[in-house]
Formats: C-alpha cells, sequence, structure tokens
C-alpha cells in the first residue's frame, strides 16, 4: 500500500517588542537567569496582567501580511496545564476568540506553487526554560511573559520540504515586517510539527502525532521525515499509531514519546478573567495595514521583471535590510543586474551581524555598476573598486581616470601583449596545441595579468583562441 504524508504546523514567533506582554521586565536575550522577571509574569498572587499594545500591532500586522482576516472581537483565555516551566500553572492564550483568522501563504511545493493554509494566528505569553542536568532540572524564569504569536496551519503539507517552504517564508515575512527577529538558534522562531499518514488517496486523516519545539529547518525536515517512515513502518505491520506528544532527537535523528497528547478538554480553558476583551475598529485596522511595507513575494515579482536570476532574487528578499539597500541604488543607477552582481559577491559577504549593513553609498554602488555596464571598465575591475569602497569613500568615475584603470579594447595593444606572453610561456603554449585545453585558462589569466585585469575579457579571449590557431 502507498502511503501520503499529512502535515500541519504551529510556529510560535517571539515578538520583537521591548518589554514582555503583561508587564514591563525587559525581553533582552542572553540576561543573566531570572534576572528579568517580577511579581505579575513570576505568577505571584495579587498581581494582575495588563496587556502590551505593541503586542496587538505586531500581530495584526502579521496577520494582515499573511491574509488574514482580522478580528475586531477577539479576547484572551487562561490555558491549564502544570508544567514547572509555567509558575502560575496556566498560560495567558486565546481559544476561542482568536485575533486573526483564515489566511495562507503560497509556498514552492512539491509540484509548483501551493497555497497553505492559515486557520488563525493568536496571541500568547511564552513559558519559561528548563534546564536538565543529572542531579536536578533548574527553572529560567527570564522567558516567562516574552510575547508570542502562535501561527496554527491547515494540514495541508505533503513534504518535508513543503513544510519547511511555509516555515521560511513566513520567517521571511516577520522579519520584513520587523515584528520578529525570528532568530531560531535563540528560540525566538519554534515550530510544532503534527503529522499524520494516510494510504493515498484517501479523504480520512490518519492518527496523528506532534513534535514539539523544532528551532532549525534542518531539524524540520529531518523529524518529518523520520515520522512519516515510523508511521508508515506501524501502519504496514497491521499496527496502530498512538495520538501523542514526541520530541526529536538532534543526535540519532528519531523522535521519542514525551507524553500522550493533550485535548482542548484536558486544558480546561476558560475566559482570563482580568483582561478585557480586545476590540478593535476598522480604523484601527487601516492604520496598521498603512505601516506594512512592500512584502517579500512583491519584490520578488518586481526583482524578476528585472532579469535578475532567480538564485540572486531569492537571497536578495531573504533580508529587508538588504532589499532596501538595492532599491535604493538600482534607483540611482541603470543597470540592476550587474548592481545585484556587485552586491552579493562583494558586500554581502563582508557584511557582519543577522541583517545586513554596509557603509557604501548605495549611489557609489551604482556608480560603479554604471561604469561596468557602459563598459568603461571590465567585471574584475569592477569588483576592485566596489571593495575599496568598502574601505572608505570615493568617486568611482574620478578614480578610474586619474589611476587609468579603464577597460582596454584596443585590438592591436592587446595583439602585441598577447605575443609577449606567448613566447615567454612556449611550454604553456606547447601544452594547449598538444590537445591540453584545461591549460587555455591559465594562459588567458597571463594575458588578463599582462594587462593588470584591465582588458575587455570577451575580446581578449576570441583574440587569443585566435593566436592558438596560427
Amino acid at each position: 500500500m502507498n502511503f501520503e504524508t499529512v502535515i500541519g504546523l504551529e510556529v510560535h514567533a517571539e515578538l520583537a517588542t521591548k518589554s514582555k506582554i503583561f508587564c514591563s521586565c525587559p525581553t533582552d536575550f542572553g540576561a543573566p537567569r531570572n534576572s528579568q522577571v517580577c511579581p505579575i509574569c513570576l505568577g505571584h498572587p495579587g498581581t494582575l496582567p495588563r496587556l502590551n499594545r505593541k503586542v496587538v500591532e505586531y500581530a495584526v500586522m502579521a496577520g494582515l501580511a499573511t491574509g488574514c482576516r482580522i478580528a475586531e472581537f477577539s479576547c484572551m483565555d487562561r490555558k491549564n496545564y502544570f508544567y514547572p516551566d509555567l509558575p502560575k500553572a496556566y498560560q495567558i492564550s486565546q481559544d476561542a476568540y482568536p485575533l486573526c483568522l483564515d489566511g495562507g501563504l503560497t509556498v514552492e511545493g512539491d509540484s509548483g506553487g501551493k497555497f497553505i493554509r492559515i486557520e488563525r494566528i493568536h496571541i500568547e505569553e511564552d513559558a519559561g526554560k528548563l534546564i536538565h542536568s543529572r542531579d536536578e532540572i533548574l527553572a529560567d524564569y527570564n522567558r516567562c511573559g516574552i510575547p508570542l504569536i502562535e501561527v496554527v496551519t491547515a494540514p495541508d503539507m505533503r513534504s518535508a520540504a513543503e513544510a519547511r517552504a511555509f516555515v521560511s517564508e513566513l520567517r521571511t515575512i516577520l522579519r520584513c515586517l520587523g515584528v520578529s527577529d525570528c532568530r531560531m538558534q535563540e528560540g525566538g522562531l519554534r515550530c510544532d510539527v503534527n503529522i499524520s499518514v494516510r494510504p493515498t488517496g484517501s479523504a480520512k486523516l490518519g492518527e496523528r502525532t506532534e513534535i514539539k519545539n523544532l528551532n532549525s529547518f534542518q531539524f524540520i525536515e529531518k523529524a518529518i521525515e523520520y515520522e512519516s517512515r515510523r508511521q508508515i513502518d506501524i501502519l504496514t505491520a497491521g499496527g496502530t499509531v498512538r495520538r501523542e506528544t514526541r520530541r526529536f532527537d538532534e543526535q540519532t535523528g528519531t523522535t521519542h514519546t514525551l507524553r500522550e497528547k493533550e485535548t482542548a478538554a484536558d486544558y480546561r480553558f476558560f475566559p482570563e478573567p482580568d483582561i478585557p476583551p480586545l476590540r478593535l475598529s476598522p480604523a484601527d485596522i487601516e492604520a496598521l495595514a498603512a505601516r506594512l511595507p512592500e512584502l517579500p513575494a512583491a519584490r520578488r515579482k518586481r526583482y524578476a521583471a528585472l532579469g535578475l536570476p532567480a538564485a540572486d532574487v531569492h537571497i536578495l528578499t531573504e533580508d529587508r535590510a538588504l532589499s532596501d539597500y538595492f532599491d535604493r541604488a538600482i534607483a540611482a543607477g541603470k543597470h540592476p543586474r550587474i548592481t545585484a552582481n556587485l552586491l552579493l559577491s562583494e558586500y554581502l559577504r563582508l557584511s557582519e551581524g543577522e541583517s545586513f549593513s554596509c557603509p557604501v553609498a548605495p549611489e557609489r554602488l551604482a556608480a560603479v555598476a554604471d561604469l561596468a555596464g557602459a563598459g568603461t571598465v571590465n567585471a574584475s575591475t569592477a569588483k576592485k573598486l566596489a571593495a575599496r569602497l568598502w574601505e572608505g569613500d570615493f568617486d568611482p568615475a574620478e578614480t578610474v581616470l586619474r589611476e587609468g584603470l579603464g577597460q582596454i579594447c584596443d585590438e592591436g595593444v592587446l595583439r602585441e601583449g598577447i605575443r609577449s606572453v606567448f613566447s615567454e610561456n612556449e611550454g604553456l603554449v606547447a601544452q594547449i596545441r598538444a590537445g591540453k585545453t584545461a591549460a587555455a585558462k591559465a594562459l588567458v589569466g597571463k594575458c588578463m595579468g599582462r594587462f593588470g585585469g584591465r582588458a575587455e575579457p570577451r575580446l581578449l579571449n576570441r583574440l587569443v583562441d585566435e593566436a592558438l590557431k596560427k
């Protein structure tokens, strides 16, 4: 029997607010343990939460950017469960009336573009972190009360690749909006995978398991692939898949049982009595919609229309700071493809940090690209100029004139230089004539070196080829 895998995701993204969701404690990552806590986020008796307005704004922007309908009425609920990383013994979340509903994203699926439905996006507080050792379990409550959005999809994905594509696209959008830094290595974006298998063509969903807290694209793919095989093996052998929560072992690439899967009844949801319902007017929603930047999908379409290679388009739209820099550069110049090539080959590798930063004015990069596009300098010289600009500012056109960096296109000058190189490298020429064509690249390199890298490449290659044939 053939089986297909059915996947739904619950993606948790920490919001980039300066304070927690219900108190004024800071949200800095890496602070000393239990140094960013107060009676409210520790759940002391008699304390009252107060909802952070920025959390609601960021969640609405995420909903708008993913095509969701924003609820004008929503409310907070208590989700009860008893784990030591939640000192209150409940989590404030949203259940019956979430903030965002019925959205979706188009991603690259197994057979082209595929629309993945988003059932809901709701806000909630994060739990603390447990530190396990051989003899004890310690609790760090700094993360308690960090604001989250949870993005819940429909079971629309059929492979690990599709799940990865969805999480990647969501991450790109949230970073573009500036509502989350999505640093997966810091737990800023985590994914719970709900997975089941069923006979191919069946409309009935199989029994599912949930794999908790996957925080890398690689782990998401590996966990899905392993769990899918595990369930298929069970069904093929005539067994039954149990409904349970599992964890992924990064060392072995396998999943293991954590506990039986809770149901909604286990959580005993009820309306949070200390926080009034949220009421948003159409004007509120429109004001937040006006704050949305150009989204990655729209940018990709615009860059593709410029004739950029698909790989360059993908990289340029991964980071909003990089996209913004590129837009300013192409607005100042005439050659977007050359600009993109210089930006990605020279500046992206020099940039440090999570987000792109560059000391070179976009107009300077555009000037270098225009010199290359006009044939004034060749690609090699353009890259050298771009690299020099990183070290200090100058006018590229003036520097090319002053230092004689212009491209050499005079056939007579090039032929004379080629003859000299041939006479100095008779052994290399003999190898080429003997059939060792790979040596031709080395000979062209020596010819280019004779002209200080300034020869027009296509013309130089043609003239070297002609000289070899003679």
